[in-house]
């Protein structure tokens, strides 16, 4: 397999975003986008390469994040802007359609990118996120739920956000890192707290600083509703449902993905569960995670 080729490319004055692609580069393309604060870096080798058996991989850092530009202090941006972001990495790479997995806010700006340029997308997977939809959520008895009245994030995780993060250190900062892994990785699969350490050090390195703007949470979350664009895409989309999903428990993804008539959130879309899954990328959900994709990608 060819080596990881780096490139810059740049959204706007100013701004540079790192980007890496790998595999073969005749292949069809295929974004992987990550979640609020989360270097490109968070999106394992092992699955990248997996994926890269048949798609050129391009995974990448964000504003505020690893080796792209530090830029929010000086010049705040919306959510939105890191979904035209996605548009960019893909003109500087010359990509004119991409498979889109995106994980958390990753698969809310996916959903933005499907709704907003249907014309760049040839699937989309949506892992660990919510619908950028006012629709309610339909049981298969017929009874619904407001979509602001679905389930919210577990309260331990809101009570780890509120705390103040404080500079003690590089090596402090790593244990602030793995306790709150694990409070994402949920309870289903046993966690392992050296892998996910060895994952942060890793983005520490790569990134070249430990702290963090907290950027993307101060960041304006407002013009995101995509309720009838959602509706009326014909885009595969495959939502994929974590049965020990933290943030955005179920029924979450099946709200995401459902079907019924005039109650359609994401037209058309697949559901897969990948068991014991929660809100992150231990080691044993990478398969089972990378064969979901590669099959869905697989019928476009």
């Amino acid at each position: 397999m060819p080596q990881p080729h780096v490139q810059y490319v740049e959204p706007a004055p100013g701004v540079r975003l790192w980007t890496e692609r790998r595999g073969a580069p005749d292949a069809p393309a295929l974004l992987l986008i990550m979640g609020a604060q989360a270097s490109g870096i968070g999106w394992p080798d092992e699955l990248c390469d997996a994926l890269a058996a048949r798609h050129q991989v391009v995974r990448y850092d964000h504003r505020d994040t690893g080796r792209s530009t530090w830029s929010y202090d000086k010049e705040p941006y919306r959510i939105t802007d890191l979904a035209d972001d996605v548009i960019a990495v893909l003109d500087g790479l010359g990509i004119e359609r991409a498979h889109l997995v995106g994980m958390s806010l990753g698969g809310m700006l996916a959903q933005l990118v499907l709704c907003d340029h249907p014309d760049r997308v040839l699937s989309a997977t949506l892992i660990g996120t919510n619908a950028l939809s006012t629709a309610p959520y339909v049981r298969p008895d017929g009874t619904t739920t407001a979509a602001e009245d679905l389930p919210g994030i577990d309260p331990r995780i809101l009570q780890e956000w509120s705390q103040p993060v404080e500079d003690h250190g590089v090596e402090a900062e790593l244990d602030r890192r793995v306790r709150h892994w694990q409070l994402l990785h949920g309870d289903a699969i046993p966690y392992d707290a050296e892998y996910f350490r060895a994952q942060e050090r890793r983005i520490i390195e790569h990134t070249g600083r430990y702290d963090s703007t907290f950027a993307h949470g101060r960041a304006d979350h407002s013009g995101m509703d995509r309720t009838e664009a959602l509706a009326a895409t014909r885009v595969p989309v495959l939502v994929v449902e974590a049965d020990a999903e933290p943030v955005f428990p179920l029924p979450h993804p099946r709200h995401l993905a459902q079907v019924t008539g005039a109650q359609v959130t994401v037209g058309g879309a697949a559901l897969v569960e990948i068991p014991g899954m929660g809100h992150a990328l231990p080691r044993p959900v990478l398969g089972p995670l990378a064969e979901a994709v590669l099959a869905h990608t697989a019928k476009v």
